[in-house]
């Protein structure tokens, strides 16, 4: 054992490793619905990752373009992803494995590890434009806020800004904590639900109301000419995408499901304590996917009743104050500050949850490439707290040098919605061949993944064609 090993095992000795199943470490699953509710969380950090760059601003961008027309693919987006989400995280429960682990026993083998790790690598360096726009619509709020140097959306005071949020970011997450995160992700998802949900509910009673006529043509199942480029992207990024799919593995094991349900020793009493943590877990998914079908309706509906009407387009550095303009036609100028606020939340959280998952990922990644060792805790911590100071600085750059999150969010979400289907097939492989009958026994679940599958290999087909260029109807 190495002198750090044996350093980080005496500074935290009643700490268990997250990413082990000991029988040592296993606790009755609650058998109540208050029970389980008091065990949500990892939910929580996926919803303040999702309620974030693709409901804010994709979201609002294709409602502004559309009006009311694609509203039913917002609601298939969001509903339709969450069933491989939840069979993908069954199997972590019951194997104590992660995502990427499962990724590399899907063949064919490239070098150490499966193709879809390969694909899940490209697929990240598409995201780094995404996280780039995070961090640019955070700091151009926060810039017309306060510009602290230069005029507002100068590039003096966006760099000034870049750098705080940056800066900040790291030093949250420095520790790597779970708890840190959950927290923070709590705090964000439960103001910004409120308010965003709010506003919307409340358009009827303003010159920008909505009514059943414009919410019937929203369910008409139409794509209108020139919308099918971001219509794509909208449905790669909301609701669950590939990379929080492959992300709510981790937060599944760090919260402690897998490590509650303990190794499989062949037992009763493991089978009934797995199919309560399974229970627990479906419960967080149902939550999370309320709260992210909730925000984005409501963002979509803002769009399409306030800005569509008038011509109004999210773009470039203006995308802040276009997306305010969303509360200040309805409630007055006031109301560009409680709008800025709320942008600086969802955006913050968006950026907190990539900032604490996107380095377990890469640890994770060089551990299966033979780079390092996974399994010493003391390394795979030091990694983590190494690329969480590395990556947000790297995305940063980009959008300093880009300057359109709206554009760099949007390449972020059509590369998730070609990855997207790639964990499809890592689930029905990893489900037929990991996953006992037992667990799978259940004919509507099965159903559900099935027609979500179907769904995702449409879009699937549809974004690839995007990136060659080939489009319909535009």
């Amino acid at each position: 054992m190495s002198n750090e090993t044996a350093a980080a095992q005496a500074a935290a000795p009643d700490t268990p490793d997250p990413y082990k199943l000991r029988p040592e470490d296993v606790r009755e699953a609650p058998t109540t619905f208050a029970g389980r509710l008091r065990y949500l969380g990892p939910g929580l950090i996926l919803s303040a990752a999702v309620v974030g760059s693709g409901e804010l601003i994709v979201t609002t961008s294709l409602g502004a373009r559309a009006g009311f027309v694609l509203l039913w693919l917002v609601i298939i987006s969001t509903a339709v992803k969450v069933w491989v989400q939840m069979e993908l995280a069954c199997w972590t429960i019951l194997t104590g494995k992660t995502a990427l682990q499962g990724y590399s026993q899907v063949g064919p083998r490239i070098g150490r590890v499966g193709w879809i790790n390969w694909l899940w690598i490209g697929m990240d360096f598409a995201k780094m434009l995404q996280r780039g726009g995070i961090i640019g619509g955070t700091a151009a709020a926060l810039s017309i806020l306060w510009p602290i140097y230069g005029e507002a959306l100068s590039f003096p005071s966006l760099l000034v800004w870049t750098v705080i949020v940056t800066v900040t970011t790291i030093a949250l997450l420095q520790s790597s904590k779970y708890t840190i995160v959950e927290r923070a992700a709590a705090v964000s998802v439960g103001i910004f639900t409120l308010s965003t949900v709010g506003l919307a509910l409340g358009l009827p009673l303003t010159e920008f109301g909505y009514g059943w006529d414009e919410l019937g043509t929203g369910l008409s199942f139409a794509i209108p000419a020139g919308t099918i480029g971001i219509a794509v992207a909208m449905f790669g990024m909301t609701g669950v995408g590939a990379d929080e799919m492959t992300t709510y593995t981790y937060w599944c094991l760090e919260k402690g499901y897998g490590r509650w349900t303990g190794p499989d020793d062949g037992t009763e009493a493991r089978a009934r304590r797995a199919e309560g943590w399974l229970r627990v877990m479906r419960l967080d998914v149902l939550v999370s996917w309320l709260v992210c079908t909730l925000c984005t309706l409501a963002f979509y509906v803002i769009g399409a009743s306030v800005l569509h009407p008038q011509g109004l387009v999210p773009e470039g550095n203006d995308m802040i104050t276009t997306l305010a303009r969303m509360y200040t036609d309805t409630m007055g100028p006031w109301a560009q500050y409680l709008f800025l606020i709320g942008a600086i939340a969802v955006l913050w959280s968006t950026n907190i949850g990539s900032t604490a998952s996107v380095p377990r990922l890469w640890t994770n990644t060089l551990g299966l490439l033979g780079v390092i060792d996974w399994n010493d805790v003391a390394v795979r911590r030091r990694t983590i707290r190494i690329l969480t100071c590395c990556f947000p600085p790297l995305w940063a750059s980009f959008y300093l040098f880009i300057q359109s999150p709206v554009v760099m969010v949007q390449i972020g979400g059509i590369a998730t919605g070609i990855f997207l289907i790639a964990v499809v097939i890592a689930v029905w492989k990893l489900r037929t061949t990991e996953v006992a009958p037992r667990y799978r026994a259940n004919p509507w679940l099965t159903a559900a993944l099935a027609l979500s599958s179907a769904a995702i290999a449409v879009l699937g087909v549809y974004s690839t064609l995007e990136v060659f260029g080939i489009g319909f109807g535009e």
